[in-house]
């Protein structure tokens, strides 16, 4: 990609952008056509695990609604989707050698083909926190590093094999920090070990998180080595892992300080990126745990150096970083939101740890290209407006706090590609809808998409409008997307269904009705629809 034949208020003409969700978050259907456990399906249910008390079966019931989806996916204009597969709904058990799930692959098999007759691309992540829990029971999931590895790569094949044809655009892992620290440290996220013993009867916090991160590289290395030895000539896609961390800024000039941020960045970020990128864990990491630290063999590392074709980055926040923290797991430095002269970085979130600063953003782009050199897509970002689950709808559908935190991140992304020359080619708001946020239950909001839970009715928010009207004006369009649209909504909620016509019986999923040939042309033709109700 290139960026020097274009606008200085534009992006590339091939800048994917859209938004982003995860399988557990929004499908529900726990039981549907063969799909088995995972880890979260138990964990979430347990008392004291989620704030509100409830659990992923129903989330936004979109395994149910995916119509719905659609048609707020192609109502944005987006031009990609970022979503992720369930492993327990392809391979109920898990295992290399357990039996495939036929029913699961039909359902995304079509979801994957509803969204390419409208000219969404697919970008699909393949594991994004919903291990299946028969593993879990097994070998202790990603404690069991020569278990997880043959598994993980089975199951990636069963992927590629099944949706490479149309898919181009895969991630192995999301947030492999999270699923290492808040799973097997913290204990706060399924299967929730700790040292802990008021959290957790079982783990060890100061070893385990550090093996399962081990474990979840080493995974994500051989999926991508398997996919360019067996199907990367043949599908043409690209494949790589996806990374969260925010920028970490010094609370202030003295060295300490300085040497504490980069330190944060070397656990929040280095800890994955650097054995992927360049070969080797931060020196900072080998000082800190010490033989706690697992080693690469020559051959394992041989695997793993080079094992991203992008850099796939997941962030919210900057946190100002102060030298004498006790925590490992951010790197035994102290985050604040609080300057100096005790005025707070930006306008603060729902959760505790997200405040806005745009500038951060920016930082955290040119970091990342110059220090791993690869291109970049923005895999999430967003913000949860304070309260906004006790206020009525119609006051959180004026979503100021997020219009604002994305009107400073765009300015940010487009000053990183054109002003710093940062290879950014996508950006995925999180979340297309309100969802199951985790540990957090229903009670922490991140959708562009408010999602009346009562009822499971969608209706877009002003940030998913502001985020619809800024890609459109700093994204060249071909001709043919600039046709007028016509409403597919009636009083602010989304109208379940493209038309008439293509209404589909949602219980089995997404049904194909005629070869895709007879069908591609009349529904690319909604790729261009933009529908009134933003407004553009």
């Amino acid at each position: 990609m290139t960026t020097s034949t274009t606008p200085s208020n534009k992006l590339p003409a091939d800048f994917l952008w859209g938004f982003a969700t995860a399988s557990f978050q929004i499908e529900g259907s726990p039981n549907a056509d063969g799909r088995g456990k995972s880890i979260w399906d138990d964990f979430s249910k347990a008392p004291g695990k989620t704030l509100d008390g409830r659990d992923g079966d129903v989330a936004t019931d979109s395994y149910n609604r995916w119509q719905e989806d659609l048609d707020l996916l192609v109502q944005y204009g987006v031009k990609s989707y970022r979503f992720s597969l369930a492993w327990s709904r392809i391979i109920p058990l898990g295992g290399r050698n357990d039996p495939v799930n036929e029913a699961g692959i039909k359902w995304y098999s079509d979801f994957i083909d509803a969204l390419l007759e409208r000219g969404i691309t697919p970008f699909v992540t393949l594991y994004h926190w919903d291990l299946p829990q028969a593993l879990h029971e097994r070998y202790l999931g990603w404690l069991g590093k020569d278990e997880i590895v043959q598994d993980y790569a089975h199951y990636a094949r069963v992927c590629f094999e099944r949706f490479g044809d149309r898919v181009k655009h895969w991630l192995t892992m999301n947030e492999p920090w999270c699923i290492s620290i808040l799973g097997y440290g913290r204990g706060v996220f399924a299967p929730g070990r700790s040292s802990d013993r008021m959290r957790s009867t079982e783990g060890d916090s100061s070893t385990e998180p550090w093996i399962a991160g081990h474990s979840v590289i080493l995974s994500h290395a051989h999926a991508v080595k398997l996919y360019r030895e067996e199907f990367k000539q043949k599908q043409g896609g690209q494949i790589g892992i996806t990374l969260n961390g925010d920028w970490a800024m010094p609370y202030d000039d003295s060295p300490q300080n300085i040497e504490a941020a980069q330190h944060a960045l070397d656990v929040a970020i280095g800890w994955f990126a650097d054995p992927i990128y360049l070969g080797h864990y931060p020196a900072y990491m080998k000082e800190m745990l010490g033989n706690r630290l697992p080693e690469f063999t020559p051959e394992e590392l041989a695997v793993v150096k080079g094992s991203s074709d992008f850099y796939g980055m997941n962030t919210y926040t900057t946190n100002l970083c102060k030298a004498g923290g006790d925590d490992e797991f951010q790197g035994c430095v102290e985050y604040t939101f609080t300057r100096p002269d005790g005025t707070q970085l930006g306008t603060q979130a729902h959760c505790s740890w997200l405040q806005d600063y745009a500038p951060g953003f920016r930082d955290l782009l040119n970091y990342l290209y110059k220090r791993y050199r690869k291109p970049i897509y923005v895999t999430e970002n967003g913000f949860a407006v304070k309260d906004e689950n006790t206020m009525a709808i119609e006051e959180a559908l004026h979503d100021e706090d997020r219009v604002h935190y994305y009107a400073g991140v765009t300015d940010s992304l487009l000053a990183a590609v054109k002003e710093d020359g940062v290879d950014v080619r996508g950006y995925f708001g999180w979340s297309l809808l309100d969802n199951f946020e985790w540990a957090d239950g229903y009670v922490t909001r991140f959708g562009v998409t408010y999602v009346d839970y009562d009822t499971q009715k969608r209706y877009p928010k002003d940030s998913g409008k502001f985020l619809s009207k800024w890609f459109k004006e700093h994204v060249p369009q071909p001709a043919a997307e600039t046709k007028p649209s016509s409403p597919l909504q009636e009083n602010g909620v989304i109208v379940n269904g493209v038309n008439s016509k293509t209404q589909r019986t949602k219980a089995n999923g997404p049904k194909t009705a005629a070869p895709k040939q007879s069908r591609k042309a009349p529904f690319a033709r909604f790729t261009a629809y933009i529908s009134a109700f933003l407004g553009l």
